[in-house]
C-alpha cells in the first residue's frame, strides 16, 4: 500500500546526501510571468493521498486545486479552494461551493466520473479569513461514502503528539499538484517538488513588506524555492507537504499549502501548520456539536462523583 509513497519520497531522502497578490492577473503581468521559469517540477509517481478539488475547468469560474485524503471519509484542503472568487472581500457572507472530488488519479484527464467520489458537505474553519485572505485557510470535505483503501487510494497521516517541524528529516518536504507550469498552463500530469523548510522570521518579514500577501503567523510555516527557482504556483493550493520524521521514520502531512502565488516572483510558499489545528480537525471528524464538550465533562463529573 505504501509503495507509491516510498517511491515518491526516495528522491527527497537521496537529496539529503547533497545537501497573487491578486486572483486576477493583468495582461501585462501575464506577459511578465511568461518569460520566467515557473513551477517546473518533476512528474510524480502515483500519490495515493492526492485529491483533486474541482469547481470548474476555468480559473475564472473557480478552477481546481489540490487536497489530501486524511481518512477513509475526509479530504483536507485550503478553504479558499471552495470559492469562485478567493479574496476575503468577495467571500464574506457567502457559502462555500460543494466541489467535485477526484481520488486515485495522476493525470488531469482522469478527472472523470469513474474516479469521482461524492461529497456530502464541507466544513470551513470557524475563523476562516477572520483578518485576511489567508487566515485559518483550511476546510474539511466529508465524503458521502468511505473510500475503499488500495494502492491507488490511501490517506496520509496527520501529525502526532511530539512531531515538530524541527524534527523533519533534512528540513525537506514534498509537495504535489497540478499547478501552473512554464507556459502559464495547468499541468496535465501530477508533478512534485522537494522544497526546503524556510526560516519563519525571514518569511514573515518578506511578506510583511509586500501588500496582499499572507500575514505569516504561528499557525503557518513556509518553504523556500528549489535551486533553479522552481516553486509552487497557482493551482497547487490545498496540497499536503509530506515530510518524514527523522527519529521515527513516520511520514505525515505537516501542512496544507495556502499561499501558492509565489511562483518564482517570490521565494516562499506558505502553509497552514496542521498541528495547531488538530483539535478542530478531530472535532469535525467526530461530529461534535456545540454541546459535545459540555456533555462529556458533565458525564465524567457524574461518574467521579459517584465514587465512594
Amino acid at each position: 500500500m505504501w509503495f507509491s509513497l516510498t517511491v515518491l519520497l526516495l528522491a527527497t531522502w537521496a537529496c539529503l546526501a547533497e545537501v497573487s497578490h491578486t486572483d486576477s492577473v493583468s495582461a501585462s503581468r501575464l506577459a511578465s510571468l511568461r518569460s520566467r521559469r515557473m513551477v517546473g517540477g518533476t512528474l510524480a509517481p502515483h500519490v495515493p493521498w492526492q485529491a483533486m478539488v474541482f469547481i470548474a475547468e476555468s480559473v475564472l469560474d473557480g478552477g481546481y486545486a489540490g487536497g489530501a485524503l486524511i481518512s477513509e471519509g475526509w479530504v483536507l484542503t485550503a478553504g479558499r479552494n471552495l470559492f469562485v472568487r478567493k479574496s476575503r472581500q468577495d467571500i464574506q457572507g457567502k457559502d462555500p461551493v460543494i466541489p467535485k472530488v477526484y481520488l486515485g488519479i495522476s493525470q488531469r484527464a482522469e478527472a472523470n466520473a469513474s474516479n469521482e467520489v461524492a461529497v456530502e458537505r464541507v466544513a470551513l474553519h470557524p475563523n476562516f479569513q477572520n483578518h485576511s485572505d489567508w487566515d485559518n485557510d483550511l476546510a474539511l470535505i466529508k465524503l458521502k461514502k468511505p473510500v475503499v483503501m488500495s494502492d491507488k487510494v490511501t490517506p496520509i497521516p496527520l501529525p502526532e503528539a511530539g512531531q515538530d517541524l524541527a524534527d523533519i528529516m533534512g528540513g525537506l518536504g514534498v509537495i504535489t499538484g497540478w499547478g501552473w507550469g512554464v507556459q502559464l498552463s495547468l499541468a496535465t500530469s501530477l508533478k512534485y517538488l522537494i522544497l526546503p523548510l524556510a526560516d519563519h522570521s525571514a518569511c514573515k518579514a518578506e511578506y510583511k513588506r509586500i501588500a496582499l500577501t499572507p500575514d505569516v503567523d504561528d499557525n503557518m510555516f513556509c518553504t523556500g524555492s528549489m535551486r533553479y527557482e522552481e516553486n509552487v504556483c497557482f493551482g497547487d493550493a490545498g496540497g499536503a507537504l509530506a515530510v518524514k520524521d527523522a527519529a521515527t521514520g513516520d511520514i505525515y502531512a505537516a501542512g496544507i499549502l495556502s499561499y501558492d502565488k509565489c511562483c518564482n516572483r517570490y521565494k516562499y510558499g506558505v502553509y497552514m501548520k496542521l498541528s495547531p489545528y488538530l483539535p478542530w480537525i478531530h472535532s469535525v471528524i467526530r461530529g461534535d456539536t456545540e454541546n459535545s464538550s459540555a456533555l462529556r465533562s458533565d458525564t465524567m463529573s457524574k461518574m467521579y462523583s459517584w465514587q465512594p
